[in-house]
């Protein structure tokens, strides 16, 4: 689900290519959450887009055909799987993914990281963890290992706005943090505009072993054809 001005507009003043991509992510997630109109949906099997981090890859998979990074123009975009298991010790599996260079067509960076260090007091933990999610932006992905009211385990979800520092809260939108079994079947509540005080989310991270990390678009998106003609002009 790609939005995309139409042959002979310009774009809105002043959104660049990166904005429309990340209108386009929240846009396809808006659009789920009123065609589950409030029922829950199958988070059961590896193929289930309402899986939490299938959601988060479905809905860039949807829109990422139309944009490329300005330094790797030829290069089609792509989202890191999860960190395995193996790899996250001595931390719990879920607090990062992969780390899959831009040139094979990772348009993420880490904007922001938080581990909990044990040689530090809980309190000074949760300062980290606080200050990590003050720098929560707009079409952030947030991948974290958690033990919180929903449950345990790794949760990811996509940030709808820029943290409000006036209310102390962030929006999102993301599928099964809510969710229940039916007959040995998992099955998923998708949200959107979900609003939290950060602390809720700190909350669940600041455990020991536990953590998070906001990945964020490079600023070097551009729309698929303008890379294209770049990419033609050097050859």
């Amino acid at each position: 689900m790609l939005f995309l001005p139409a042959l002979g507009e310009d774009a809105p003043a002043g959104e660049t290519a990166r904005d429309a991509f990340i209108d386009g992510i929240i846009e396809t997630g808006r659009a789920l959450y009123v065609k589950a109109n409030g029922k829950l949906q199958r988070a059961h099997y590896a193929g289930d887009i309402y899986v939490c981090k299938n959601f988060t890859v479905h809905v860039f998979r949807e829109n990422c055909d139309g944009f490329r990074m300005a330094e790797y123009p030829d290069v089609k975009l792509t989202i890191p799987n999860n960190l395995p298991k193996e790899e996250c010790k001595p931390h719990a599996y879920g607090y990062c993914w992969e780390d899959v260079p831009a040139e094979k067509g990772n348009p993420f960076y880490i904007a922001a990281q938080f581990l909990y260090d044990s040689s530090l007091s809980k309190q000074e933990n949760m300062e980290l963890a606080l200050s990590f999610m003050r720098q929560v932006c707009r079409g952030d992905y947030i991948q974290m290992s958690a033990d919180y009211y929903y449950g345990m385990g790794a949760h990811s979800a996509i940030m709808i706005s820029d943290y409000d520092p006036q209310t102390n809260t962030v929006h999102w939108m993301d599928s099964n943090m809510a969710g229940e079994s039916r007959g040995g079947i998992r099955y998923g509540k998708v949200q959107f505009d979900a609003v939290k005080d950060i602390s809720w989310w700190a909350d669940a991270f600041c455990k020991k072993t536990r953590g998070a990390t906001l990945y964020r678009l490079r600023d070097d998106i551009v729309y698929h054809e303008e890379s294209s003609e770049k990419s033609a002009e050097t050859r």
